[in-house]
């Protein structure tokens, strides 16, 4: 791959050639058509050098809504027409047609409505006569013209070098920078459209060129919800007075974790594993007991929300219901609680009344 800032700047140097910029082949300069429909058929195509060099006359074709167009359609080119390439044959397949951008069926179009007549020639792959697109003066351009000539006009007039730390640029990376950005897009190409696009036999030559950049990889990571299926909030109540005088500091209880049917004051609620199911230790007040009554008659409280994380026991008993609920509290029989002692030794049945938790929901960005 290119990396996405160079090729934005090459893209840039592509779409504003300009007669000073164009480069000459044993002495002499192309026609400026030639070279502006030559450059763009690299930046967009996605094809090997071999098989831009053998493009043949008539290679773009125009449709709206599935029907062919004539290319000076200009009402409907200007909308949604689909601009077609023909490809011939090449080294791991026969001929096909892709979609490519319109800005390149206007650059070949520009340079065949100027091209002079040229003589056939032959095509070493398929020994037929062929009137190559890219010919000037009865000789077809090569196909390290590219490599050669373009891609370093390019990088002058991009102000980029011409090697990375992959490498020389060369044709063949542009065919991998726009395979990876078809794939990475907003809406991507699956593997099988991508093959399709470039011309491969198969699916695994394609698998070569659809790397998933780390853009893409964190907003897929961002989208499957992650955190907000890993973690809920519960209700805490704080006691300000308690923090305000410093009882909470000489190990005076301070925060009261909602069980729901009770509260529980242990520092470290989050790590506790019977927060589901709770043991009631030594940590518990009933909400019911005359010492839950007076907390919450209690004035200066704040009511708060904590963030729990869960672990996949705990989801389960959230999403799945009682027989989920009945599996944690069998596992945590023998697991020690905050006081030390197991829900075995205690010899108390644990609360089967879940843990009121709170689903996190998290607005999109902008909302």
């Amino acid at each position: 791959m290119i990396a996405d800032d160079i090729w934005a700047k090459l893209l840039w140097a592509g779409l504003n050639v300009e007669s000073g910029d164009l480069p000459t082949a044993d002495g002499r300069t192309y026609p400026a058509e030639l070279i502006r429909a030559i450059t763009l058929t690299w930046l967009f195509a996605g094809q090997r050098s071999d098989e831009i060099a053998r493009l043949r006359v008539g290679c773009i074709r125009w449709q709206h809504d599935g029907l062919p167009i004539p290319g000076d359609s200009g009402e409907v080119l200007a909308r949604d027409a689909v601009c077609l390439l023909d490809v011939p044959t090449h080294k791991t397949g026969t001929a096909f047609t892709k979609p490519v951008d319109p800005l390149l069926g206007h650059a070949i179009e520009a340079w065949q409505a100027v091209r002079p007549g040229q003589p056939a020639i032959l095509d070493p792959k398929t020994n037929e006569r062929a009137d190559f697109l890219f010919t000037f003066r009865a000789r077809r351009v090569s196909k390290d013209y590219i490599n050669g000539t373009i891609i370093p006009m390019l990088c002058r007039k991009a102000g980029v070098p011409t090697a990375d730390v992959r490498g020389n640029i060369t044709s063949r990376r542009a065919r991998s920078a726009l395979a990876s950005q078809l794939y990475n897009a907003k809406e991507p190409m699956t593997l099988f459209e991508l093959q399709e696009w470039l011309g491969h036999r198969t699916p695994e030559a394609t698998a070569h060129y659809a790397k998933i950049t780390p853009n893409t990889l964190a907003r897929a990571y961002k989208d499957a919800g992650y955190f907000a299926r890993n973690v809920r909030t519960v209700e805490v109540l704080v006691d300000c007075d308690a923090v305000a005088s410093g009882a909470a500091a000489n190990g005076e209880p301070w925060q009261y974790y909602d069980l729901g049917h009770g509260w529980c004051t242990y520092t470290f609620f989050e790590q506790c594993q019977h927060r589901m199911a709770c043991a009631r230790c030594d940590f518990y007040t009933p909400k019911a007991s005359s010492k839950g009554q007076l907390l919450e008659a209690k004035e200066n409280l704040q009511k708060m929300l904590a963030a729990i994380p869960l672990t996949d026991d705990e989801r389960a008993a959230v999403d799945d219901g009682q027989a989920a609920l009945d599996q944690l509290l069998e596992r945590l029989t023998d697991v020690p609680i905050p006081a030390r002692p197991t829900p075995r030794q205690i010899g108390i049945p644990a609360q089967v009344t879940l843990l009121p938790v709170i689903e996190i929901n998290r607005k999109p960005t902008g909302q």
